[in-house]
């Protein structure tokens, strides 16, 4: 079974927000070193532009040096005008296979609602490229914009769970983040778990809400990842959480969900191969 993580972070310069490591850089090749202890084969790198304005440029030169080990969920400027013109041509450049957008400065969280991001929403659209974003906080907004584009592969981040939250805190709005599972254009990333539970590992009281959410999303639409940069465990402890401790999870299904599904949804063939 081969083992994709849908989201780490590198980067070059700047001190990352805290959990993150307090460390100015994480190259490529360290976070291979940690992938190839942990038993991870390849991994979607989402460049931490908050904290490292060319952690963009910095992703795609680890894709182009590993092109069977890295792909990217990239940024555009959402606010300027040279950002619609960059989108053509996006996944011509190096291992970039969609964008990413936390959404988390002051500044940018009204952006998914007052218009600033309607042009890529509809351009992601129209290209083809999928978007992850970190939609726990606006998840009835989030349908909304799914509803609106209904051939724009989504991605919802960390789970969608309540970000400062832990353990069954941490599922408060798991409702209304299972609604969005009757959209077929809306996955989630199983991403940064074991750092909402205030537990050891396993993890224990964060496997009924995973279970809840596996059900509704299914394996092909719920795709295993760490955030390694902040998790509280060891890269093979986050995975022997899910491959190991989760007695609903196997077989076929647990292909898809450590690996498999990721690759499929944003059309990154090499990652799986």
């Amino acid at each position: 079974m081969k083992i994709v993580d849908a989201q780490i972070h590198i980067w070059s310069s700047g001190m990352p927000s805290h959990p993150h490591r307090q460390i100015t850089s994480f190259s490529a090749e360290e976070a291979l070193r940690e992938m190839d202890e942990g038993g991870i084969d390849a991994a979607v790198i989402h460049p931490p532009i908050s904290w490292d304005p060319n952690a963009n440029e910095q992703a795609e030169a680890a894709a182009r040096r590993y092109p069977k080990r890295f792909c990217v969920l990239g940024q555009v400027p959402i606010d300027r005008p040279e950002g619609r013109a960059q989108l053509k041509g996006w996944r011509n450049r190096s291992g970039m296979m969609g964008l990413r957008y936390p959404l988390l400065k002051p500044e940018q969280r009204t952006w998914h609602i007052d218009g600033t991001m309607d042009w890529v929403w509809d351009e992601a659209e129209r290209l083809g490229l999928p978007v992850a974003t970190m939609a726990g906080r606006f998840l009835r907004d989030f349908k909304v914009i799914a509803e609106r584009h209904p051939r724009l592969r989504l991605i919802v981040d960390h789970l969608g769970l309540v970000r400062d939250g832990r353990d069954e805190a941490a599922f408060e709005h798991i409702d209304d983040l299972l609604a969005l599972a009757r959209l077929p254009n809306v996955a989630i990333k199983a991403t940064g778990a074991p750092g909402y539970s205030t537990e050891a590992y396993p993890y224990r009281r964060l496997h009924d809400g995973l279970h809840r959410i596996f059900d509704a999303f299914g394996p092909q639409r719920f795709f295993w990842g760490t955030d390694i940069t902040r998790m509280p465990c060891s890269y093979r402890q986050c995975v022997t959480m899910f491959t190991e401790e989760l007695p609903w999870l196997s077989g076929n299904d647990l292909e898809w969900v450590m690996g498999r599904g990721v690759c499929e949804w944003i059309g990154w063939r090499a990652g799986y191969e």
